[in-house]
């Protein structure tokens, strides 16, 4: 057993995000206080979405997963997303911003919203004015049942039956980030294909079948981290 580790001492660097969708009671507790963040203007960062609605009430939080090279900057042709020393990717500067729509369509994540009436692109920063000096962004603050959670990897791997990945690959791309998702053993990069979002009934007239990932539910230990 691992000692808890003081997490008050831990340098900036050794604390990241975690987040396991399995845990997720869709309780919108995450949701409300993103808009408290005083970064926020009133308006939460984060989105509650339905696995598959139709068939379940399962949800799933989604965040900025703040990748290493992070293709909504890239591709913003007005210079407007910063990354800060850390690997936090800011929302859009509002005196740079020019509403065009590149780094949503571009998000391999889905992450980025245009706000329409503020001509600005918002999406969550990891509430930069907390995280910045080492407090809990607020949806890991709040979190009931653990789905997100802030703090250090050795705490994680210790008490969790699951393990933290950050590597994610898109096609031939593969996109490493500052959020962790945790996921099952033996899983070193979690694959996305657009046909694990296909019908069954579809994929059979290619000849293909859905692959997915290892289901993380499996490993799920219900026991919460030390503070």
């Amino acid at each position: 057993m691992v000692a808890p580790i003081d997490q008050s001492e831990l340098p900036l660097d050794n604390l990241e995000f975690f987040i396991d969708p399995s845990r997720c009671i869709g309780c919108q507790a995450c949701v409300a206080a993103c808009g408290e963040c005083d970064t926020h203007r009133g308006i939460p960062m984060i989105h509650l979405d339905y696995v598959d609605r139709s068939t379940s009430v399962q949800t799933a939080p989604v965040v900025c997963m703040h990748c290493e090279n992070p293709t909504c900057a890239m591709v913003c042709p007005a210079d407007a997303i910063k990354q800060d020393d850390n690997g936090v990717v800011l929302s859009a500067a509002h005196s740079r911003c020019i509403g065009c729509s590149n780094c949503t369509l571009a998000c391999p994540f889905g992450v980025p919203k245009q706000q329409i009436e503020m001509q600005l692109m918002m999406k969550c920063d990891l509430c930069y004015d907390r995280s910045s000096v080492g407090k809990k962004p607020m949806c890991a603050a709040v979190c009931p049942s653990q789905a997100l959670h802030y703090g250090s990897r050795t705490k994680v791997e210790a008490h969790r039956g699951e393990v933290p990945c950050n590597k994610f690959q898109f096609g031939d791309q593969t996109v490493k980030t500052k959020v962790n998702m945790m996921t099952a053993h033996g899983l070193d990069t979690i694959p996305f294909d657009v046909a694990d979002f296909m019908p069954q009934g579809n994929l059979a007239a290619f000849g293909r079948e859905r692959i997915g990932s290892p289901d993380a539910a499996e490993d799920t230990v219900w026991e919460d981290l030390p503070a």
